[in-house]
């Protein structure tokens, strides 16, 4: 294609592109514009091509995009701890009072991780199918779903068998459905909440970079109130057994810590290829804990559905679901 003409809010601009106007297939160029913009004003920039084709952008609130220095990765840092690390921490709080549950409540919250799990699972690909209709064609962005959430699900059933092989002495399909112990499911469930709080970071860090201030700032407060409830996700196999505060320390900060590395990729790097390669991470993660916990539940000789209909992991999976869809509430918009 040919770039002609670039408007600024309908009007025509002068521009210069390097390395010209002319690009081929897959080729980059960068389009100068000499105009005078002001702080936390909207614009709409549209780029026409030679064959007429307008290419629109919106920009909600014009600010300068963050370049990589000390400062703001420490402020996307900051902001990473804020929304991931420290909710997920105080989540884990909760172990006390689960552990001062009757025992025959076991199945219910162990059902509520499910229903946690299973909303964060759609949410992610609800996410994924949004971004899906920005990227090019050509670069296949549903194979880069699938891509991802291949990847994660039997990485993690792969870590599955290490952790049921230390647990148990042997490895094998017992071993990959159910690790030994209690901590080893706490660690894939934390594993499979970071990937999805990757995906979150992603977004804050994107608002900031694509001018979409207000809204990075919802999403904070949002995401920050939302992520308290994965902290519970992570408790549940933890229950019964001794739990040391470092362990706890670790699954709060594998929970939660991957929220740093969004925020930073997000500001600093933004791709929605990349974006769609996380979030495909983050479900496949997460659906495969939901079949751990489902296998779990389900005694010798029952089928998963057989053991799910139990009144118990009904109400328990229904709850989990209800608590993050209203958290979600705070997200929306």
């Amino acid at each position: 294609m040919s770039v002609a003409q670039v408007f600024v809010n309908d009007a025509i601009w002068d521009f210069s592109i390097t390395p010209g106007r002319r690009l081929e297939r897959l080729q980059g160029a960068t389009i100068s514009i000499p105009f005078d913009w002001l702080e936390a004003e909207p614009y709409v920039l549209t780029v026409v091509s030679g064959t007429g084709i307008r290419h629109t952008r919106e920009v909600e609130v014009a600010t300068t995009t963050p370049a990589v220095s000390a400062g703001t990765l420490g402020v996307f840092g900051l902001l990473g701890v804020y929304v991931g690390v420290i909710p997920v921490l105080l989540g884990l709080l909760w172990l006390p009072f689960l552990r001062s549950i009757p025992r025959v409540w076991l199945d219910f919250w162990l059902s509520f991780t499910m229903g946690l799990l299973v909303f964060l699972g759609i949410d992610t690909v609800s996410e994924s199918l949004e971004i899906l209709g920005r990227v090019p064609e050509f670069l296949n962005g549903l194979m880069l779903i699938v891509l991802g959430s291949l990847g994660a699900f039997f990485g993690l059933v792969a870590l599955g068998r290490v952790l049921g092989a230390r647990g148990r002495g042997a490895a094998g399909v017992g071993a990959a459905a159910a690790p030994a112990s209690g901590m080893g499911l706490a660690l894939l469930i934390a594993i499979g909440i970071g990937l999805h709080n990757l995906g979150e970071g992603l977004a804050i860090g994107a608002a900031y970079t694509l001018g979409e201030v207000a809204l990075g700032s919802f999403l904070i407060v949002g995401f920050t109130l939302h992520n308290t409830t994965e902290g519970l996700a992570i408790l549940s196999p933890l229950i019964e057994g001794k739990t040391r505060v470092r362990d706890l320390v670790v699954l709060g900060m594998v929970g939660g810590a991957p929220t740093i590395l969004g925020t930073w990729t997000g500001a600093f790097t933004y791709s929605d290829p990349l974006s769609l390669l996380f979030l495909g991470l983050g479900a496949g993660a997460i659906f495969q804990v939901v079949w751990v916990l489902a296998r779990g539940r389900a005694a010798k000789g029952e089928t998963i559905v057989d053991a799910l209909a139990k009144p118990l992991n009904v109400a328990g999976l229904f709850a989990g679901f209800l608590v993050m869809y209203a958290t979600s509430l705070l997200v929306a918009g």
